[in-house]
Formats: C-alpha cells, structure tokens, sequence
C-alpha cells in the first residue's frame, strides 16, 4: 500500500466516524464542550441530523461504501459554512468553527483518496496551469518578472491572508496568548527566511532561464546557492515566513495555516513538480534528488551546477 491511497482515506473517515461519535456524547454531558463547540445552536435538532449525515455516513465510507462520499461531503461544507458564518456574527462556538474547518479540509482529502486514489487539486497542475518553462526573455526581464510575483505572493500569503485569520481567532473567542520571546523570535526570524526566499529566487531566475512561477520555469537546472544544500528552499522560506508572521501576531491560527500550506505543498504540488523536473532533466534531476533533501539541509553542499534541459521547453 502506498503511503496515499484510498486505504488512508477510509482510515481517515473510520477517524472522523469515531470522533464525531465521541464529540456528541461530550456535548451531551459535558456543558463546558457544548459552549465551545455549538455556543447558542440547539444541540438536539443538530444531533438529529448530524450523527446520521455525518458520524454514520463516515463509518459508511470507512467500510467501503464510496458513493457516500457524495452525501458525507456537502454536508460537512454546509456545517463548516453554518459554524464559521456564526462563530463570526455571535463571536460564540469558535472552536466549534475550528473543528469543522479541520474536518472540511481533511474531508476533501479523504475524499480524493477513497474515489480516485489521490488527493484533490492535482489535475489543476495540468494543462494551461501545468508546469512549463518560461518564454525566451532577457535576465532582467525574468528578474522584473520575479520580483513582481514575489511582491505579490508575499504580500497575499504573509499579509494579506493571515491578519483575516489572527481578527477571527479573536472574534470567535479562540486566541491563545503567546509568550513575548515567542513573538520577538516569530518577527526576527521572517528576516532570515526572507533573504533565503530572495536568494533562491535570484539564482533559480539568473542561472536556470525562468521564473520560480509553476507556468515558466527554468530551462535548466540550477544547483547553485540554496540549492546546493536543500532541495526546496523557496517552500522552506515561504513557510518559515509563515510561521514567523504567525509568531510575530501571536497568533497560532496563522501558524496553523502555515503549516498546513507546506503539507499540502509537499503533498499534492511537490510529486506533480518533481515528475516534471524528472521528465525535463532526466539523470541529472534524479541524482540531485538523491543527493539532497526536500526539507533539511545538508551538513555540506553538493557540488554546484546549472545543466539545460534536452527534452523539451
């Protein structure tokens, strides 16, 4: 079995069936459980068509039945959409919201796995979204074009996403103060991990012809600088960044989000990008790989190099 497969899908869903049971029998006894989680929403009528819709169509799933996917899924988007559109506007059930927002997520996963046997979003790298080297232009056009999509980039995932996210951990009553050297450490190390993000773009768009943009990579492969001792140091930047900006806000929500960006970046962006970077460069994409980590970098730095592609542009 692979490590993702329809089995871990059903895993997951067996999972989801066992809590969602285990959840509903702490709301129903515990008061403390029913006010974080449901706030002022009547408990009984929500039981009433929860446990069928979602413990039960769960444990259906995880045994095999497939077609419940169908009926399991829109119906956690419809209470994850409830929950968040309540935990906003009464400032009540915020962890209730967080639960559902988890569950929503994983659910889409799960579901991607148990009726096609991967994750969901894989086939939007394909086609116009595919991964393609650039157009012939001048290094500093390419620069020009880099700078901009990191300006872009950068102000979307580290600003413009995250202050959302830490004023409605506060709203929803489920803010968790972090301590100050957390925070002064949270904001120093965006510092570093934005230098590593810029030197990782300047080499991969001077030396590899391209852009660190999916739609126009490089024409060849760059092992130079950051490269030569992690495999992805743009993704360990972005979200060290993350992080960093979660810190800095005291906000573990943005640190959550960060995270969970560079799961799903290594989960469902990273086979599809290295397949691509297999096909274009052949064997000596295939012993790079082999000789330096997608994650932790290397005590020392692999023998520098920038080949060009003989496939196909």
């Amino acid at each position: 079995m692979t490590v993702l497969s329809p089995a871990l899908g059903r895993a997951y869903f067996l999972l989801q069936a066992v809590a969602g049971a285990v959840w509903w029998a702490a709301v129903a006894t515990v008061p403390a459980v029913r006010e974080a989680t449901l706030g002022g929403v009547p408990a009984l009528p929500m039981a009433v068509l929860d446990v069928p819709l979602f413990v039960l169509t769960s444990a259906l799933v995880a045994v095999g039945r497939r077609r419940a996917v169908h009926v399991l899924v829109p119906w956690i988007l419809l209470i994850t959409l409830v929950m968040v559109v309540y935990a906003t506007v009464a400032g009540r059930a915020g962890w209730g919201a967080v639960l559902m927002i988890v569950s929503a997520t994983a659910s889409i996963g799960a579901a991607g796995l148990v009726l096609h046997g991967r994750l969901p979003g894989t086939a939007l790298l394909k086609g116009p979204l595919g991964f393609r080297s650039a157009p012939a232009a001048s290094t500093r056009t390419l620069l020009l074009a880099t700078a901009a999509q990191i300006v872009v980039f950068w102000s979307l995932f580290l600003l413009v996403i995250p202050v959302p996210i830490a004023l409605l951990e506060q709203r929803w009553g489920v803010h968790l103060e972090l301590p100050v050297l957390l925070r002064v450490l949270g904001a120093v190390a965006i510092v570093p991990a934005s230098a590593l993000g810029l030197w990782s773009a300047v080499t991969m768009t001077r030396l590899g012809e391209g852009t660190p943009l999916p739609a126009a990579m490089p024409h060849r492969l760059v092992v130079a600088g950051p490269y030569r001792w992690v495999r992805n140091p743009m993704a360990v930047s972005g979200i060290s960044q993350g992080v960093g900006v979660g810190l800095a806000l005291s906000s573990w929500a943005v640190v959550a989000y960060s995270v969970a960006g560079g799961l799903i970046w290594h989960l469902v962006v990273r086979p599809e990008e290295e397949a691509d970077l297999a096909t274009r460069f052949g064997a000596d994409y295939s012993r790079y790989r082999a000789a330096v980590r997608t994650w932790l970098p290397r005590l020392r730095p692999v023998p520098g190099s920038a080949s060009r592609t003989g496939t196909r542009d």
